[in-house]
């Protein structure tokens, strides 16, 4: 297989860098403050004619504990068969649970994972093609870089059987012991996204010859997808700190969650070749260089992970935040304020993903170092949301 290496070439360097500035100063510290504010909803333009927004406000019920006692889980992964795959950040684990009985099953241990800081086995998803090729993706953070792989998932065999060996499809995204990004996501138009972090060091955001800092588009083989903004390059927006949320809407519209530094964590809609303002602009800036963002939070309300589409609605996963944050819209603005819910009921939320009918699958992340774990923890939540 034609491994494609993370580099951009000097010439594309110079095509993407447009009017934003590099910045050589300190790497952001791995925890941030938590100065006091509430959430605010950008009224950025992007309202799409004829659109209907979801009512203001919306509600939320937990249907149900589907499974407890996970170690460090970070991604998530819906099998057809009503399965769910669930990485393990720290012990670099695939584990299967079965979602109608909570048992969970062990797959093995994902080869080349070098767990660190906030790095590890991190985003999981499922090829587009999953019910002939029985492949499954995963990016991690290895001895030397943040990588993607693929892996053969054969449930026909014994449980410590199932899982191939892992291959690597695209390799050289900047690693740090903090901002590994890490979320993935196969959209619709059938390529591989993939949100990656600074890993500490600010400048590479804006350094379109680093991937580190950006959303990137690709071929399920790994290569730059077809129609990305600048050409032979495999970077889709840049200008981000740490992406760990990509979910689309039902107009197939990407939006993606970003934590900021000390003042402003973000919900962005992305457009191709978007650049997104780190580290020269956090949060709403008005600088028509850079995209602002849908709607922004204080760090100590979200430092937002995981997102999912439902309901008019992108519900977004809180770290810090402890809550479950709902931002309603109308095309890509918000049409009212953010809503939360949950908060500090199930301490830190990592994972949000659709489990259809109006419903969501919900991972805690109390094991992770930083949080606070309780008897259980770490579980997966089914909830039903309007």
């Amino acid at each position: 297989m034609n491994v494609r290496a993370g580099a951009v070439t000097g010439a594309l360097a110079a095509a993407l860098l447009l009017a934003a500035g590099c910045s050589s100063g300190p790497p952001p510290p791995g925890d941030r403050g938590t100065p006091p504010g509430s959430a605010a909803a950008s009224p950025s333009p992007g309202r799409t004619a004829g659109e209907s927004a979801p009512p203001a406000k919306g509600t939320v019920t937990v249907l149900r504990t589907v499974a407890e006692g996970l170690d460090s889980p970070w991604g998530l992964a819906p099998l057809p068969d009503g399965g769910l795959l669930v990485s393990s950040r720290d012990r670099a684990t695939l584990t299967r649970v079965d979602e109608r009985t909570g048992r969970t099953t062990e797959l093995g241990t994902v080869s080349g994972v070098a767990p660190q800081g906030e790095g590890g086995l991190l985003g999981i998803a499922l090829s587009p093609g999953f019910a002939s090729d029985h492949m499954v993706y995963a990016y991690f953070t290895s001895a030397s870089d943040n990588r993607i792989v693929r892996m053969l998932y054969d449930p026909k065999k014994p449980p410590k059987e199932q899982l191939g060996a892992p291959d690597t499809v695209f390799r050289g995204i900047p690693k740090g012991f903090v901002h590994n990004g890490g979320r993935i996501a196969f959209g619709p138009d059938g390529m591989l996204y993939a949100g990656t972090g600074e890993s500490g060091e600010r400048g590479l955001a804006q350094d379109t010859r680093s991937l580190g800092g950006k959303i990137l588009r690709l071929t399920p083989e790994g290569e730059p997808a077809p129609g990305n903004p600048f050409p032979d390059s495999p970077v889709y927006s840049y200008g981000h700190r740490n992406v760990q949320g990509l979910a689309w809407d039902s107009r197939q519209r990407l939006f993606a969650s970003e934590f900021g530094q000390d003042t402003w964590d973000e919900l962005n809609a992305i457009v191709p070749g978007g650049d997104y303002g780190w580290p020269e602009a956090e949060g709403k800036s008005g600088d028509r260089r850079y995209r602002d963002p849908v709607a922004q939070w204080h760090t100590d309300q979200a430092s937002p992970s995981g997102i999912a589409y439902a309901d008019g609605s992108i519900w977004m996963a809180g770290l810090k935040g402890e809550r479950l944050w709902r931002i309603p819209l109308r095309g890509t603005a918000a049409s009212a304020a953010p809503q939360s819910f949950l908060t500090g009921e199930y301490g830190r939320l990592r994972t949000v993903a659709p489990a259809g009918d109006g419903r969501l699958w919900l991972v805690t992340s109390n094991t992770d170092g930083r949080g606070s774990p309780k008897k259980g923890d770490d579980r997966i939540l089914e909830i039903r949301v309007t």
